[in-house]
C-alpha cells in the first residue's frame, strides 16, 4: 500500500506563493504518473496538474497554467506544486495522488493512492 503524505499548505494573500510537496512510501517512483487535485468546498474535486515520474512529461489544468508548476524530486521521492500569484478561488484542499502507468491523467478516478489533503487558503 502507497501512502502519500502533503504538506506546505496555508493561509496566504492573493499574489503570494506556496509550495505544496507530498512524500511517498515507495522506494521508487518510477511506474507511477502523479498529480495533484483539489476540493473547494461545495464543489467538486477538480484536476490540477500531473506528471510522468520517469519521463517529466506534464499535463496541468487551463485555471492554473502559468501559475503552477509540477515537478519532481528523484532523489527525495518527493513531487511538489509550486503556486505562484495565487488567486482566492484557488482556496482548495489539494490533494496529491498517485496511478501506475505513463499518462499525466486528468482524471482522479484513474489514480489508486491519495494523500490526506493540505488546506490553502488564499484571502484577498
Amino acid at each position: 500500500q502507497v501512502q502519500l503524505v502533503e504538506s506546505g499548505g496555508g493561509l496566504v494573500q492573493a499574489g503570494d506563493s506556496l509550495r505544496l510537496s507530498c512524500a511517498a512510501s515507495v522506494r521508487t517512483f518510477s511506474p507511477y504518473a502523479m498529480g495533484w487535485f483539489r476540493q473547494a468546498p461545495g464543489k467538486e474535486r477538480e484536476f490540477v496538474s500531473a506528471i510522468v515520474w520517469s519521463t517529466g512529461s506534464r499535463n496541468d489544468a487551463d485555471s492554473v497554467k502559468g501559475r503552477f508548476t509540477i515537478s519532481r524530486d528523484t532523489a527525495k521521492n518527493t513531487v511538489y506544486l509550486q503556486m505562484n500569484s495565487l488567486k482566492p478561488e484557488d482556496t482548495a484542499v489539494y490533494y496529491c495522488a498517485g496511478r501506475l502507468g505513463f499518462t499525466a491523467h486528468v482524471m482522479g478516478a484513474q489514480y489508486q493512492f491519495w494523500g490526506q489533503g493540505t488546506q490553502v487558503t488564499v484571502s484577498s
